[in-house]
C-alpha cells in the first residue's frame, strides 16, 4: 500500500449527546456515498449501526459501532457512539482511536451544555473536530446566537463554514463561507447552486469575517490580507481550515437536516478536504506512518458474539497488519472491515484503518498490541470511568453460580466502566456501572448471551455497630451428656474503643484458672459474636479482656470455652449501649457553576456535610463541590444529580470513616431489619 493510498482513509467519530441524531446521521452518510442503497430508521429498528437486540429494543445506542463507505476516493471508517452520559465510557475508548470526530447537536441553546464534557474530552486529547447542528427544522434562535452558545462550552475557537438560508422559518439551503456560493437543498439528491439571497448578504458577511477572523488567530499573513482589506484566494482559506482543524486549533461548524440529507454531503466533502490523514494524526503523536515500521494496533472495542466469539474492534496507529500475524504473542483470527454486524474478510490493514479482528483470547478494550512479543510502545487509552451506581444482582438458577464470575469477567472485558465485588460484609454480588440503563443491558446481555436471567435488588448499606460503654460480665457453658461433659467459665471485661480501632483482644490470666490451651477458644468465641451484635450487625471499635475464669480437668476444651465466651457476650453487648455506624463516603461532584446551588441543596438534602466548592481546575465555568455524603443515602444520587444539571454533572467517591446514625434513622434501619436483635 502506497503513501498516496494512506492519505486517502479517514477513521470518523460520530458522537454528540442522546437524541442528537448521530445514528440517523449515519444513515445518511451511507446513503449519500452509495454504501446503502436504502436508510433505515431507529423506529423500525433497522438502522446499521444500532443491529444489536438491546439498542433495538431501546432505541438506543449502547456499544460502539463500526460502518465503512467511500466518498471522492476517500476510504471512511465511521464509528457511531452512544450518547447516553451512562455510556460515555463506549465513547471515550472509541475516541481514542479516531482522527477526527463529527459533533452532532440540536439547535437549542438550552440544550448545549450537554456538550461541555465531550467537547473537553476531545481538546483534552487534541482530537480534530467539527460540529454537526443536526435537526435545523426546529430551528427557533438565530443562527448567530446558537453559534455564540457553543463558544461557550467549547475551549477551542468555533467558526461558521455555513450560513442557513431560511424561508417561513423553514431551512431551505445555505451558504458556502468559503466559496460565497448559495445553494437550495432537495431531500435525497445533491443542493442546487443558487444566487446569493440580497437580504442575507450583510448577514453571510458578518459569519464569514467572522470566519475569517478566527483562522487569522493562527495565519499572519491571512491577519495582514484582512487589515489591509485584501480578499484572500479560498485556497488559501482552505489550507488554513485543513490545518488548523488538523492541529485542533479550531472547531468549524456545518449545520443540516440529516433525516433528509441536508447539508450531509456538504459534511462530507468537509471530511475529505479539511480531516486529517492519518499519518498526520498518527506522527502527532510520536508515531511512524510508514508501513514498513513495527505494526501497533490498540483495541477499541471488544465484543463477544453468540457464533464467532470474540471481535476486537482496533486501529493501526503504525506498520500494517496482516491476517494470520501473531499480536502481543495470539495469533491474529481473520481481519474484517465491520458494516455494523456485518463483516467483509481482508487480508491486510495499515495506517488509520480501523478493522476487526478474531479471536484474540485474553485481549481487552484499551490494549496495544505489536508484531513483537511486546509493544515497544503502549499507546494512551482512555482513562476508565468511576462507577456512580449499583445493584445486588443473583441468579435465577442457584446452579447458575459457579458460572457467574466468568460471565461477568466478559462483560468487563466488553465494557470497562462496569465492575463487580462480592462485598464481604453483605455477601451480595454488587454490579456497579453508570446508571440504572447502563446496568440493566449489562444483565440483558447476560440473560442473552450466557443464558444467565439474574433478579436484581438494591445493595444493603453495610452497617456496622458498637458500643459507648464498657461492662464486666461472666458466662459459663456446662453441658452433660453422660461420659466426658464441657465446661468452660469466663469473666469478661468490655469496653470501647476510639473510632477506626478495630477489635483488640487480651488477657490477664494468672495462676492458670484457665489453662492457655483454652484461650484462643475464648477470642474465637468473642470474634464469632461480633459477626453479628445486639443490633444485627458486625461490631466493630471493641476491646475484649479475659480477666478470670475456670476449668474442669476432664470436662473443659477449647470449644466448650469457645462457647463460654458466646454467652459472656450475648448478656454483656446488650448492657454496653450498643450504637448503628454508618459508613461515610467523600464524594467530590463537578458540574457547571450554574449548577452549583442545585449540587449543595442536594447534599444538604441527603445528611450531607459539605466541605466547600471551588472552581476546577483546567475547566472554564465548572465547580467542584467536597463534600461527606452517608453511603445509605448514595444509590439514586447519579440520578438526581444528572437530572438538575442537564446530564452533565458527576462525581467520584472514596470510604472515608464510621459514623453514628441518628436516631430517627437508626429506628428505620433496625425495624427494617427485623429489629436485629439476637
Amino acid at each position: 500500500m502506497t503513501h498516496k493510498v494512506l492519505e486517502n482513509v479517514r477513521n470518523v467519530a460520530i458522537v454528540g449527546p442522546y437524541s442528537s441524531g448521530k445514528t440517523t446521521l449515519l444513515e445518511s452518510l451511507l446513503s449519500v456515498s452509495g454504501a446503502i442503497t436504502r436508510k433505515g430508521s431507529i423506529k423500525d429498528g433497522n438502522t446499521v449501526s444500532d443491529s444489536s437486540p438491546e439498542a433495538r429494543e431501546r432505541q438506543m445506542s449502547v456499544e460502539v459501532s463500526a460502518a465503512s463507505t467511500t466518498h471522492e476516493t476517500i476510504e471512511f471508517t465511521f464509528l457511531d457512539c452512544p450518547g447516553s452520559i451512562e455510556f460515555a465510557q463506549e465513547t471515550y475508548n472509541a475516541l481514542v482511536g479516531a482522527g477526527a470526530a463529527i459533533v452532532v447537536c440540536e439547535p437549542v441553546i438550552d440544550r448545549l451544555l450537554t456538550l461541555a464534557p465531550l467537547l473537553k474530552f476531545l481538546d483534552d486529547w487534541e482530537i480534530p473536530h467539527l460540529i454537526f447542528i443536526n435537526k435545523m427544522d426546529r430551528f427557533k434562535d438565530s443562527f448567530m446566537e446558537v453559534l455564540h452558545a457553543l463558544k461557550d462550552v467549547s475551549t477551542r475557537p468555533v467558526l461558521p463554514q455555513q450560513y442557513p438560508i431560511r424561508q417561513d422559518r423553514e431551512l431551505v439551503g445555505y451558504i458556502d463561507l468559503i466559496t460565497e456560493q448559495a445553494y437550495h437543498y432537495h431531500a435525497g439528491s445533491p443542493a442546487d447552486p443558487v444566487p446569493l439571497p440580497e437580504r442575507l448578504k450583510a448577514e453571510e458577511q458578518a459569519a464569514r469575517h467572522e470566519m475569517l477572523e478566527v483562522l487569522a488567530d493562527f495565519d499572519d499573513h491571512l491577519l495582514e490580507e484582512l487589515i489591509e482589506d485584501i480578499e484572500p484566494p479560498q485556497a488559501e482559506i482552505l489550507k488554513d481550515l485543513k490545518q488548523d482543524l488538523g492541529a485542533d486549533l479550531i472547531v468549524p461548524v456545518f449545520f443540516g437536516i440529516a433525516e433528509q440529507d441536508y447539508g450531509v454531503r456538504p459534511l462530507l466533502n468537509a471530511l475529505c478536504k479539511e480531516a486529517p490523514a492519518p499519518t498526520i494524526t498518527a506522527e502527532r503523536r510520536g508515531l511512524k506512518s510508514t508501513t514498513e515500521a513495527e505494526t501497533l494496533v490498540q483495541v477499541l472495542k471488544t465484543y463477544f458474539t453468540p457464533q464467532g466469539g470474540q471481535l476486537s474492534l482496533v486501529r493501526v496507529w503504525q506498520g500494517e497488519l496482516n491476517d494470520g500475524m501473531s499480536l502481543n504473542g495470539v495469533r491474529a483470527s481473520g481481519i474484517y472491515r465491520l458494516m455494523g454486524q456485518q463483516q467483509k474478510s481482508v487480508q491486510r490493514a495499515s495506517v488509520g484503518d480501523i478493522v476487526a479482528i478474531g479471536r484474540l483470547e485474553s485481549i481487552k478494550t484499551g490494549d496495544t498490541l505489536s508484531s513483537q512479543a511486546q509493544p515497544s510502545e503502549v499507546l494512551p487509552k482512555a482513562d476508565t470511568l468511576e462507577p456512580v451506581y449499583a445493584l445486588a444482582v443473583t441468579p435465577e438458577h442457584r446452579k447458575d453460580e459457579v458460572k457467574l464470575s466468568g460471565a461477568l469477567g466478559k462483560l468487563m472485558e466488553e465494557d470497562p466502566s462496569l465492575y463487580w465485588e462480592h462485598h464481604g460484609d453483605t455477601k451480595e454480588v454488587i454490579l456497579w456501572g453508570q446508571g440504572e440503563i447502563h446496568l440493566r443491558v449489562a444483565l440483558d446481555r447476560l440473560s442473552r448471551k450466557y443464558n444467565l436471567p439474574m433478579s436484581t435488588h438494591l445493595p444493603q448499606t453495610p452497617y456496622k455497630e458498637t458500643i459507648r460503654q464498657g461492662h464486666k460480665v461472666h458466662g459459663r457453658y456446662k453441658h452433660q451428656t453422660g461420659g466426658h461433659g464441657a465446661f468452660g467459665d469466663v469473666h469478661l471485661e468490655i469496653k470501647p474503643l476510639a473510632r477506626g480501632e478495630g477489635f483488640h483482644f487480651h488477657q490477664t490470666i494468672v495462676g492458670g484458672v484457665v489453662p492457655k490451651q483454652y484461650i484462643p477458644g475464648v477470642e474465637m468465641g468473642v470474634k464469632e459474636y461480633l459477626d453479628h451484635g445486639p443490633l444485627g450487625f458486625p461490631v466493630v471499635d471493641v476491646d475484649v479482656t479475659l480477666t478470670d475464669g475456670s476449668y474442669h480437668a476432664v470436662d473443659s476444651s477449647e470449644q466448650a470455652f469457645k462457647q463460654a465466651a458466646r454467652i459472656a457476650m450475648t448478656e454483656g453487648m446488650p448492657l454496653c449501649h450498643p450504637i448503628l455506624l454508618e459508613p461515610i463516603l467523600s464524594v467530590v461532584v463537578s458540574a457547571p457553576a450554574e449548577c452549583t446551588s442545585k449540587v449543595l441543596q442536594l447534599v444538604s438534602g441527603r445528611r450531607g456535610q459539605i466541605l466547600g466548592y471551588e472552581s476546577l481546575a483546567q475547566w472554564k465555568g465548572w465547580d467542584q463541590v467536597s463534600a461527606y455524603l452517608p453511603q445509605a443515602e448514595m444509590h439514586n444520587f447519579i440520578v438526581e444529580l444528572r437530572s438538575l444539571t442537564m446530564g452533565v454533572g458527576t462525581f467520584t467517591w472514596n470510604y472515608d470513616h464510621l459514623q453514628e446514625v441518628p436516631d430517627k434513622v437508626t429506628n428505620n434501619v433496625l425495624a427494617a431489619n427485623g429489629n436485629g436483635k439476637n
